[in-house]
């Protein structure tokens, strides 16, 4: 801005409340929440993450720089505790189990939904999404009744937590799936069957390998999902046996914990995190390949 006569004017002073709520300058106040929110989310996993790698046996006083309780503690490190691996390995197990049992069956019902035109289709897709507005304490004792009750045969332990665990996350891929399915439309599969490829064919040539990104990235957020289950797990569990990670950290909380349990915590995050980055990479790249990254949830 400049005056009559050339002479730059002054700028005039905006206080910091302009500044943030000015609806024609730059969405600050949005960028001020999200910033503010991720800090919030963050910074105790950080404090977490950071108490893991303490010299002495306290997560509140800072001791010193150690690996002590990922490795060479004798007693008490994630590498010679049994209790701690034999929970490590059971909410290993346990998700990629129920990876292998749920997506599968979420993408065979993804594809049904999709397909499906009758009165009944609104209903199915509902009974399909109960898991997501029914609360997950609630559907953890109604398993609970479940299994000690009319299917006694199973009874409680990992059978009971795989099945649980299936029940919370097959909506999960259902909804990934069928917004694949929407974004790509039936063209490339009219272009294969007017080729002469049949239905079969069709699904396993064309639409199963276009559908991989989302499938592959589906598969990742179950895992991680379940890998750090509580409700469902300790509602179903038989004893120290089905005893998972996030088990032994509640059961650590309550008792004099030590670092170990921020190790082990630690450890649990890497791995999901890793998962959850390497599936973002993939379905974006896939869908760079497609051509339809704008279209695509997620896609870059």
């Amino acid at each position: 801005m400049s005056t009559a006569h050339g002479i730059p004017a002054a700028r005039e002073r905006v206080t910091f409340r302009e500044w943030i709520t000015n609806p024609w300058a730059e969405t600050r106040f949005l960028w001020v929440v999200g910033i503010g929110y991720v800090l919030w989310s963050l910074i105790p996993v950080a404090v977490a993450v950071f108490y893991s790698f303490n010299r002495g046996r306290t997560v509140t006083k800072w001791e010193g720089f150690s690996l002590r309780w990922y490795t060479w503690d004798p007693t008490g490190s994630v590498m010679h505790d049994p209790a701690l691996q034999h929970a490590i390995l059971q909410s290993l197990k346990l998700a990629s189990l129920t990876v292998i049992l749920s997506v599968p069956l979420a993408v065979a019902f993804a594809l049904a939904l999709h397909r499906w035109r009758s009165r009944t289709a609104g209903a199915t897709n509902f009974i399909m999404l109960f898991s997501f507005v029914t609360p997950e304490l609630i559907l953890a004792v109604s398993l609970f009744l479940l299994f000690i009750n009319a299917f006694k045969v199973v009874g409680l332990g990992t059978t009971a937590q795989l099945i649980g665990l299936v029940v919370l996350a097959l909506a999960y891929p259902v909804v990934i799936v069928r917004a694949r399915l929407l974004s790509l439309g039936p063209s490339f599969e009219e272009a294969a069957m007017d080729l002469g490829a049949s239905p079969a064919r069709t699904l396993v040539r064309v639409t199963i390998p276009l559908l991989a990104p989302s499938i592959f990235g589906s598969a990742a957020i179950v895992f991680a999902l379940t890998l750090d289950d509580f409700v469902i797990v300790n509602q179903l569990s038989s004893g120290a046996g089905s005893q998972t990670v996030s088990m032994a950290i509640y059961g650590a909380a309550k008792t004099s914990a030590t670092p170990a349990v921020n190790a082990i915590g630690t450890l649990m995050l890497v791995v999901s995190t890793t998962l959850i980055l390497i599936a973002g990479l993939v379905f974006r790249r896939a869908a760079r390949k497609t051509g339809d990254a704008p279209g695509v949830p997620g896609a870059a």
